[in-house]
C-alpha cells in the first residue's frame, strides 16, 4: 500500500510538504484516472492457440469468447462420454432380469406353499432375484458415473474456450493463432482492462484524513483534450498512512458508461464540501480562537 502511495505521488509530481498543498486553490488536488482492474489473460492449460477473436482496442462483454485452444482429442472424449451416459441397453437388460427372477420367485413361493418344491429350490429362486436386483443397482451406478464423466469431459473442453471475466477493452494482444499458450505467468495471451467504472486515485495530506469520508461526492476534471467535469463518489479511504511523506490515498469511482474517458489520464479533483485548512484541528468543545494570518 505504501509503495502504491509513493507511485501515485510520483506520477502526479506531488510535493509532499503541507505548505505546498495549502497553496493549492480551493479544495482541488491532482489525481490520476485508472482502469478499475487490469488482467492478463492466460491459458488455463498448455495448448496451441486455435483462434484469437478480438483485436487491440475492441470492447468485450463479460463472458464473451476472446480466444480458443486446440481441443480435438478433448472434444472426442466428450462425445464418447456423452454416448456412454446416454446408453440405456445395460439398464434395460438388468431390469428385464429382475422382472423374470421376480416372477420365478413368486411362483416358487406359491409352489413351496403347496409342498411341490423343496426349501432349497425356494432359496435358489430368492438368491437369483437378489443377484438380479444387485446387478440392476450396479448398472445404474455405472450409468451415473458415466454422466459424471461426461460433465467432467465438458469442463475439460470448457477450459479450451477463454472468455472475458468482465466487460472492458482489449489493451494488447500478445499471442497469435498457432503459438503455444502456456500456464506460465510470462506468457499471457492478451491484456484486458475494465474501464466502466474507472478509479480515480488521489494522494492527500494527513491533515485531511478525517475530512474525507466514504460516500463523499467530488468533481473530477480530466486534463485537456478530454476536459469536462464528472461527478464521483469516494469509495476507499486508506486506513494506513505513509508516515514518511505524511500522506494517504483516496480512491473515487468515476462512471464511464460510454467509455469516453480513457484510463491513465491526469486530472484534478474538487471536493466542494472539504475544508482545506490544514492547520491542526483542536478537540476542545469550545470554538477555537481565530489565528492571525502570517504576514
Amino acid at each position: 500500500m505504501l509503495r502504491r502511495i509513493f507511485a501515485i505521488a510520483s506520477a502526479l509530481a506531488v510535493t509532499l510538504p503541507t505548505t505546498a498543498i495549502a497553496a493549492q486553490a480551493g479544495a482541488e488536488f491532482d489525481c490520476i484516472i485508472e482502469a478499475r482492474q487490469s488482467v492478463e489473460i492466460r491459458s488455463p492449460v498448455e495448448a496451441i492457440i486455435e483462434t484469437v477473436q478480438v483485436r487491440r482496442g475492441d470492447l468485450v462483454a463479460r463472458g464473451q469468447v476472446v480466444a480458443t485452444l486446440q481441443s480435438g482429442p478433448e472434444r472426442a472424449a466428450l462425445e464418447l462420454a456423452k454416448t456412454r451416459a446416454r446408453t440405456q441397453g445395460e439398464i434395460k437388460v438388468a431390469e428385464a432380469r429382475v422382472a423374470i427372477t421376480g416372477k420365478k420367485l413368486r411362483r416358487a413361493e406359491e409352489l413351496f406353499a403347496q409342498n411341490f418344491i423343496s426349501a432349497n429350490a425356494l432359496d435358489e429362486a430368492r438368491a437369483e432375484f437378489q443377484l438380479a436386483s444387485e446387478d440392476l443397482g450396479r448398472t445404474r451406478e455405472n450409468q451415473m458415473l458415466a454422466e459424471h464423466e461426461a460433465r467432467r469431459a465438458a469442463e475439460v473442453v470448457a477450459l479450451r474456450t477463454i472468455t472475458s471475466p468482465f466487460a472492458g477493452v482489449v489493451v494488447e494482444v500478445l499471442l497469435k493463432p498457432g503459438e503455444f499458450g502456456a500456464t506460465s505467468i510470462k506468457d499471457p495471451i492478451m491484456k484486458l482492462a475494465e474501464i466502466d467504472p474507472l478509479n480515480v486515485e488521489v494522494v492527500l495530506p494527513v491533515s485531511l484524513y478525517k475530512k474525507v469520508r466514504i460516500g463523499q461526492r467530488a468533481a473530477v476534471m480530466p486534463e485537456p483534450p478530454i476536459g469536462g467535469s464528472y461527478s464521483t463518489v469516494v469509495k476507499v479511504v486508506d486506513r494506513v498512512i505513509d508516515a514518511k511523506s505524511g500522506t494517504f490515498g483516496v480512491r473515487l469511482e468515476l462512471p464511464n458508461p460510454n467509455r469516453a474517458i480513457p484510463a491513465g489520464a491526469r486530472c484534478r479533483v474538487h471536493f466542494s464540501d472539504l475544508d482545506t485548512d490544514i492547520g491542526p484541528v483542536k478537540s476542545s468543545p469550545r470554538p477555537p480562537k481565530s489565528v492571525p494570518s502570517a504576514g
